[in-house]
């Protein structure tokens, strides 16, 4: 079911908050690739009707986090191989841009909500949290966006974020991963726009470099429940 909070924000269209909902079961792992999606039990799973859950269900198509498959109805998505190259293209482009910005525009506040998500992330990892911790890595990355205040750059990442996600999930060196997001933290902090933006290339650059060739063979493996 969807939490009270959910169901009472007056403010936020159900539809999106069985949407968020779907997508954090998708690339936290509990919708492995393949998995039918089934409008009439996600109504009675989640206690609505089906409008909201039919809405979900085609914001999460226009994200390609699931597919159509004819009689068998909707379906969690597999990327391949050349879509995992051409997201990794398309991410190296938007998130430099996103990290020269917010090393520009972010205030104390921004900068403390960056550093509050890693802290979790390292307090989740040190209680063996594993999905906390991928969660809250994730936030930070969605925050950079957030602070870099440029409506075309978000529009751009939106219908990408769902499947950036996947990828943070195949990162298996969390220490290490929270510490590269700490020096990017820090060079934003410098809000020299040059140096975040070699940060981030870097960044990115290093983990399209250690993502396994054969994904497609360990993506079960990050689907088991932990």
């Amino acid at each position: 079911m969807l939490s009270a909070e959910d169901t009472q924000d007056k403010e936020r269209p159900l539809r999106e908050a069985v949407r968020d909902t779907l997508r954090t079961r998708i690339f936290e792992g509990h919708y492995a690739p393949g998995t039918r999606l089934v409008e009439r039990d996600l109504a009675a799973e989640f206690s609505v009707s089906r409008l909201p859950v039919r809405e979900a269900l085609r914001m999460l198509r226009q994200e390609g986090l699931i597919s159509d498959r004819g009689a068998r109805g909707a379906e969690v998505s597999t990327l391949s191989p050349k879509d995992v190259e051409d997201l990794f293209d398309v991410r190296q482009s938007l998130e430099v841009l996103a990290c020269r910005l917010a090393a520009v525009r972010a205030t104390e506040q921004d900068l403390a909500y960056l550093k509050g998500l890693l802290d979790d992330a390292e307090g989740f990892l040190a209680k063996g949290a594993v999905r906390e911790a991928h969660r809250s890595n994730s936030e930070f990355h969605d925050a950079i966006t957030s602070i870099a205040d440029n409506n075309f750059l978000k529009s751009a990442l939106e219908p990408l974020q769902g499947r950036m996600h996947w990828l943070f999930r195949h990162v298996s060196d969390l220490p290490e991963l929270i510490q590269e997001h700490r020096e990017l933290y820090t060079a934003i902090a410098t809000g020299d726009p040059d140096r975040a933006a070699a940060q981030s290339a870097s960044h990115i650059g290093k983990y399209r470099e250690q993502f396994p060739e054969d994904f497609e063979k360990t993506e079960p493996q990050l689907h088991r429940k932990k």
